[in-house]
């Protein structure tokens, strides 16, 4: 709720979300996405290597299921960085991201009685003139920029199920940052 003045003292008005996704049709189709998903209330949950395996499993059987690469993953404590690409024409990044999130907060719900992740991941669609392996650079940094470790190769909840993740963690020519930053 928010609150507002009219005069007369305060009065409580229903806060309304603005939409501010793209029309459903523009997460379909082989493109890149990257993708910020954070647990509820920012929780570091994903300390727990076992809770990271058992969601890097889910992520991986839904990329298969509905036509996506991993090109780059990073579990931190609180949230999941994810650069991911359609394979096909009818490859759907929102029904990707819902059903993996239904299945691994099912599972950590029914084992902890917790809720796992927020209700709307941040997404970004990768221009033409952005680089996916920039992206993946900025991915693989986060821990590094966050303290976590001192290389980012040190860090055990991140890779790449595409492509060789070491290297993919040369500096690009020019640097990518999420478009929110």
């Amino acid at each position: 709720l928010r609150y507002r003045d009219n005069g007369e003292g305060c009065v409580a008005i229903p806060f309304r979300r603005i939409n501010i996704r793209l029309p459903r049709s523009s997460y379909i189709g082989p493109q890149w996405y990257f993708l910020t998903t954070c647990t509820l209330d920012r929780i570091p949950r994903f300390q727990d290597g076992r809770l990271v395996a058992e969601a890097l499993g889910f992520l991986v059987e839904e990329a298969q299921t509905h036509g996506f690469e991993i090109q780059a993953y990073c579990f931190m404590p609180d949230h999941l960085h994810l650069l991911t690409n359609g394979t096909h024409l009818a490859a759907d990044c929102l029904a990707f991201i819902k059903t993996f999130k239904q299945r691994s907060s099912f599972t950590f719900k029914q084992r902890s009685g917790h809720r796992l992740w927020q209700d709307r991941p941040y997404d970004h669609i990768l221009r033409p003139d952005e680089s996916w392996q920039a992206a993946t650079y900025y991915i693989g940094m986060n821990p590094v920029r966050k303290g976590l470790c001192e290389r980012p190769e040190d860090w055990p909840y991140s890779g790449s199920l595409t492509v060789d993740w070491k290297r993919m963690l040369t500096p690009p020519e020019e640097l990518w940052v999420p478009h929110w930053k």
